[in-house]
C-alpha cells in the first residue's frame, strides 16, 4: 500500500482520542473512538535474567499486573492497555518471554473477571539482530527467535504486536554524532525502509494468522537517540528536529505493509503518521521522565489515543510500587483529556492548543510534531514518488518550518543552532536526483566494518 493522500488534512482534526480508523479490541475497548486510555509500560529493576532467576522475575511481573490493574479499577478506568517490552534474553530465549506473556495475560483475564476492566496486552520484543556485528538482519538465530516470540505471543492471546526495529542503526549512530544528514537519509530512507518492509511483512502475517493486530514500529533508536543527544547538548536541537521529521518516512512502512496501530508510544513521529494513515497512536511525554527526558512533555499528548509512560522499573516509591503510581498518573491525565472532549469539540480543541502552546515555543523538537507541523510534513511525504524523495521532502519541510519559527521569533534564535538550517539545506541541494545514484555514492562512503550491504540489498543495491 502506498499512501497518496492524508487521512487528516486539517490540523484542527489532528487531536487526542480521535482517529479516522479506530480499533476495537476483543473485549470492546475502542482505541481512537473518542476516548484516551492509559497504556502502562513497565520493566524490571536490576536483575540477572536467566532461567534460574525466573521465579523472582515472575513475582515482579505478577505484582505489576495485579497491583496496577487493581489501581486502574479503583480509579474507574473503563479500559487500559499494558505493554510488555521484552528484555534481550527474553527475546533470545522465547520460553523466558512467554513465561512473562502468560503471567500478564492471566492477570488481565483476572482483572476482567473481577472488576470488569477491559484490559489488553501489547507485546514488543526487542530487536536483537544488532547483537551480531555487522548486524545480521534477514536470517540467523536472533531473527528466528524474535519471530517465534511474536508468533507464540499472538497465539497465546496477545492482541497487539509492536517492535522498535533497528535496521540502519549501524549507520545512523555515526551519522548523528557527525551531524551527517546524508548518512541519516541513507540509514532511514534506504536501509531502514528496506528492513522495515522485510520485517513487517512477517509481523503482519503473524498477526493475521492469530487474529491479532500488527500495531506499528517506532524510530526510537533513531529519533529518540537524536533527542537525547540534543538534550545533552551533543548535537544541535535543530538537527535532531529534522531527523525526527525524516523518521516518519521509515516508520510509515509498517502501515504500508498492513499495520493498523495503535502506533507505539516512543515514536514521537506518530502525529505525522496519524495524519497520513488515520490510525490511532500511542504517545508519551511528561510521564516518560522515568525513562528519558524530553522537551515535549505536554505537546506529545495533543494527538494521543493512548497515553503512556514509556517504561518504569518495578521499584518501591513512597506511594507504592512505581508501575502502580504511574498507572495513577496516566489515568488522571486521560481523565482531563476525556473531560475536555466530553464538553464538546471546542473545549477539546482548547485543551489541545494549550498542550501545544505550552511546549512548541520552547524547543524545535516540540514544534516539529505540533499538529500544524505534522500535517505539513505528512503532506510532503505523501506527495513524493519514493521513500528517498519523501525523506528529502520531509527534511526540506521541517527546515522551512524551523526557519519560519526562528525568523518569526516563535523559537529562540541561537546563531550556533540556526546556522545548521542553511548547512542542512545545502546538503539536501547536493543530493542526487535518483535513489540509485544516492546508493552508489553512499556505498562508497559508509564504514563496511559496521555495515554489510548484503543484509539490505542481497548484493543488488538497485533491486
Amino acid at each position: 500500500m502506498k499512501f497518496t493522500k492524508l487521512a487528516i488534512s486539517n490540523p484542527v482534526d489532528l487531536i487526542y482520542g480521535n482517529a479516522p480508523h479506530p480499533i476495537t479490541t476483543r473485549h470492546g475497548m475502542v482505541i481512537g473512538g473518542g476516548t484516551v486510555y492509559p497504556e502502562l509500560n513497565f520493566t524490571l529493576p536490576d536483575i540477572d535474567i536467566r532461567k534460574e532467576s525466573m521465579p523472582a522475575i515472575a513475582r515482579h511481573y505478577k505484582q505489576i499486573v495485579t497491583d496496577a490493574l487493581e489501581r486502574a479499577a479503583e480509579l474507574d478506568v473503563p479500559a487500559v492497555m499494558l505493554e510488555f517490552e521484552t528484555l534481550p534474553p527474553m527475546t533470545e530465549f522465547p520460553d523466558l518471554g512467554m513465561e512473562v506473556v502468560d503471567i500478564l495475560l492471566h492477570g488481565i483475564e483476572h482483572a476482567r473477571d473481577k472488576y470488569g476492566l477491559r484490559a489488553t496486552l501489547r507485546c514488543t520484543p526487542n530487536d536483537n539482530r544488532e547483537f551480531v556485528r555487522p548486524p545480521v538482519m534477514r536470517g540467523g538465530r536472533y531473527l528466528d527467535a524474535m519471530l517465534e516470540l511474536f508468533d507464540r505471543s499472538a497465539a497465546a492471546g496477545t492482541e497487539f504486536l509492536s517492535i522498535e526495529s533497528v535496521g540502519g542503526k549501524e549507520v545512523h549512530d555515526d551519522a548523528l554524532v557527525n551531524g551527517d544528514l546524508r548518512a541519516v537519509m541513507f540509514a532511514l530512507c534506504v536501509l531502514g525502509v528496506r528492513d522495515m518492509r522485510f520485517l513487517w511483512e512477517h509481523i503482519v502475517a503473524i498477526a493475521s494468522k492469530h487474529g491479532a493486530y500488527a500495531a506499528g514500529d517506532t524510530a526510537c533508536g533513531f529519533g529518540n537517540t537524536a533527542m537525547v543527544l540534543a538534550e545533552r547538548k551533543m548535537i544541535p536541537r535543530l538537527f535532531a528536529s529534522v531527523v525526527r521529521a525524516i523518521t516518519a518516512v521509515r516508520s510509515l512502512v509498517a502501515y504500508e505493509c498492513g499495520a493498523v496501530g495503535p502506533g507505539k508510544d516512543c515514536g514521537y513521529e506518530n502525529p505525522i503518521l496519524k495524519a497520513i494513515t488515520g490510525c490511532p497512536m500511542s504517545m508519551e511525554g511528561k510521564t516518560a521522565a522515568c525513562a528519558h527526558l524530553s522537551p515535549m512533555g505536554n505537546l506529545a499528548a495533543a494527538t494521543a489515543d493512548l497515553w503512556s509512560n514509556e517504561s518504569v522499573q518495578n521499584i518501591k516509591l513512597l506511594g507504592g510500587m512505581a508501575p502502580t503510581c504511574y498507572m495513577e498518573q496516566l489515568v488522571y491525565d486521560c481523565r482531563l483529556m476525556n473531560c475536555a472532549s466530553g464538553e464538546g469539540k471546542e473545549s477539546a480543541l482548547t485543551l489541545r492548543n494549550w498542550l501545544v502552546k505550552s511546549d512548541a515555543g520552547h524547543d524545535p523538537q516540540a514544534l516539529i510534531i505540533s499538529p500544524e507541523s505534522s500535517v505539513r510534513i505528512a503532506e510532503s511525504i505523501v506527495r513524493s514518488k519514493s521513500h528517498y524523495h519523501a525523506g528529502i521532502a520531509a527534511a526540506r519541510t521541517a527546515i522551512t518550518i524551523l526557519r519560519e519559527a526562528t525568523e518569526g521569533g516563535c523559537l529562540p534564535s541561537d546563531p550556533r543552532e540556526t546556522s545548521w538550517l542553511q548547512r542542512m539545506e545545502d546538503e539536501l541541494d547536493e543530493m542526487p536526483d535518483t535513489e540509485d545514484e544516492f546508493i552508489d555514492e553512499m556505498l562508497e562512503e559508509v564504514d563496511r566494518t559496521k555495515f554489510n550491504p548484503d543484509e539490505y540489498f542481497f548484493g543488488q543495491p538497485h533491486a
